[in-house]
């Protein structure tokens, strides 16, 4: 069965909630969408929400990438041979990994539901379901407090809470959090690369009694040997984001002594679903446990990341709600979630349905 059509569009999708984290303030995000049909008229769509501060790729060259490579690469071609396709999409795409991933999410969707399957069965399921966190951006103790509060109403126990800018008033949020919620709630930092060596083993000490589950990339991406210099349990206790970006850089997170116990897959970081499993992959051999992120994306790749993060035994955390905040979308389904839990909805392909 051959791929009779192929169109890229891009949209602008508000968010409800702007946010800030360690280096910007974040308030609305284009993300850029694939819309795969066969011959039979079954679609499979795919979504990229490019950041150039993370993979150097601009929502312009995102943009660009699709509207110029994809369509001669995929268009009456027999989707039998989609996983040739995924290796003329990694050449010709080598540079724009949103990009890759919008395409390769929307070939799985495709083939998946012409199969009649959901993708995760055939990728080969190994969880049923599973909590994501619910992030909170850097802001007054007050407004952490409150947001808390709400995502506590909404039946969230596991809270994100990013931070990065000043260490006192960081572990402030955190402390003050752990006396309003005791052990109800799981607490999870991400610092966005805000803190130096000294700033993290401060921010360490000073929440120290706050249990936190673990904490994201503490410092700068580039500093990895920095990292390695740390307590084994420090590292261990670290996740890895924005130094993990494709299957070659998970190797540099590998090597020995190994400077997180945990990594963070995105897939608009690695390129899609198909590095996103091999990355995971090489975490399973090495006793690395998985998270599996997102950006401010649409429930599309949302779906798809849910669905890898699920055919992926290290998998143990989901950090999955960047779909929850969008003003719109341009699709319903994907996920049904349960007071902060998720599962797929046992329809064929990623379950997603056009608006």
């Amino acid at each position: 069965m051959k791929i009779k059509k192929v169109q890229t569009w891009k949209e602008d999708l508000k968010l409800t909630r702007p946010y800030t984290i360690a280096y910007e303030t974040i308030d609305s995000v284009e993300n850029i969408f694939v819309l795969l049909e066969a011959e039979n008229g079954v679609i499979g769509i795919g979504a990229a929400s490019p950041a150039e501060d993370v993979t150097g790729e601009s929502i312009k060259a995102c943009e660009e990438a699709l509207a110029n490579k994809l369509e001669p690469i995929l268009h009456n071609k027999d989707i039998r041979y989609f996983q040739s396709f995924q290796n003329a999409l990694n050449t010709a795409m080598v540079d724009t990994p949103a990009a890759r991933a919008a395409a390769d999410i929307a070939l799985h969707d495709l083939v998946s539901s012409v199969i009649g399957l959901p993708l995760v069965d055939l990728l080969g399921r190994v969880h049923d379901t599973m909590a994501t966190s619910i992030t909170i951006g850097i802001k007054p103790v007050d407004e952490t407090l409150e947001e808390a509060g709400e995502y506590w109403e909404r039946g969230f126990r596991i809270l994100k809470v990013k931070t990065g800018l000043d260490v006192d008033e960081d572990s402030e949020r955190l402390i003050r959090l752990r006396e309003k919620f005791g052990m109800e709630v799981i607490l999870r930092v991400d610092a966005n690369q805000g803190y130096t060596q000294a700033d993290y083993k401060r921010f360490l000490n000073r929440t120290k009694g706050t249990s936190l589950e673990f904490v994201e990339q503490p410092l700068n991406a580039s500093d990895l040997d920095g990292m390695r210099s740390l307590d084994k349990g420090i590292c261990r206790q670290s996740a890895a984001d924005e130094c993990l970006l494709d299957p070659q850089s998970a190797l540099k997170c590998l090597s020995s002594p190994q400077p997180f116990g945990i990594f963070n897959i995105k897939l608009m970081k690695c390129g899609g679903i198909s590095p996103g499993l091999e990355i995971a992959r090489m975490a399973h051999h090495a006793g690395i446990d998985l998270m599996w992120g997102c950006m401010d994306e649409s429930i599309v790749s949302i779906a798809a990341a849910l669905h890898a993060a699920f055919a992926s035994p290290a998998t143990k955390y989901l950090d999955l709600d960047g779909s929850l905040d969008l003003a719109r979308d341009l699709v319903t389904g994907g996920f049904i979630m349960e007071n902060g839990w998720l599962r797929t909805t046992g329809k064929s392909g990623l379950g997603v349905k056009r608006i």
